[in-house]
């Protein structure tokens, strides 16, 4: 009897995330359906495919929403209801727990958080965070899902921003406070930490990169979850838009 062919993976969330996570998914023969979030940009990779919801035979899906949790939440209940008993859902945790998250559906075993943010699935490697009841089966689902697209996976504790998230955002925000104090110019901040660190972006660049809409949404969930002051948003980034690098 032939082996039937796994089903696709569904994505649903926020550009750039979704559309970084499709191509990745498609470079390594996966089919793919992708749902948007209402005001993203449509620039759909080629060979995914435009899905309301998730099909009963979805091998996982994915919920890629960091900036608003009252869409992450309406996300995560329709991913819930619709998909497989059992079928891994993975969500972006870079700005809400996954204990938090848990809270919002009824399969919660299904639940497995990864540090998502725009820019971080070109590296080699990519974070898992289960909730408090994630089954064991699920978690190697995930583990599995991201050995296929060629990472290495780290299976961390479930905390605001998780660890490369949490390190880079607070990197950014830094910089965007030197940057308010005057300290020095956007370039020469770019510049120091590229030669002085051997960063691939300066933080500026790498902020901008990600979005700084992104960055903010993760300062706002460490600063809620510990209520202290040292993830407070510097005022260049409160203000900032998605681009723009003030200069002195």
């Amino acid at each position: 009897m032939a082996r039937r062919a796994p089903g696709p993976v569904f994505i649903a969330g926020e550009s750039p995330l979704v559309e970084e996570y499709a191509a990745a998914c498609i470079a390594a023969g996966m089919a793919v359906d992708v749902r948007l979030n209402p005001g993203s940009r449509t620039r759909f990779p080629a060979g995914a495919k435009h899905a309301v919801r998730p099909r009963r035979n979805a091998r996982i899906a994915i919920e890629l929403t960091n900036t608003s949790a009252e869409r992450k939440r309406a996300n995560l209940r329709t991913l819930d209801r619709a998909l497989a008993p059992g079928t891994p859902l993975l969500s972006a945790s870079a700005a809400t727990t996954v204990a938090e998250q848990a809270d919002w559906i009824e399969g919660a075993a299904r639940l497995v958080g990864i540090a998502a943010l725009p820019t971080l699935l070109g590296g080699s490697l990519v974070e898992l965070a289960p909730a408090e009841g994630t089954r064991r089966d699920v978690l190697d689902g995930a583990r599995g899902f991201f050995r296929a697209l060629g990472k290495e996976v780290s299976v961390v504790e479930d905390s605001p921003g998780m660890v490369l998230p949490r390190i880079l955002c607070m990197i950014v925000n830094e910089a965007h406070f030197a940057l308010g104090e005057r300290i020095a110019a956007a370039g020469d901040i770019d510049t120091a930490m590229k030669l002085g660190t051997h960063y691939p972006r300066g933080p500026l660049q790498w902020g901008a990169a990600i979005g700084h809409a992104q960055v903010r949404a993760v300062l706002e969930g460490l600063r809620r979850a510990t209520g202290e002051e040292r993830y407070r948003t510097a005022p260049v980034l409160a203000r900032s838009g998605e681009h723009p690098l003030v200069q002195r």
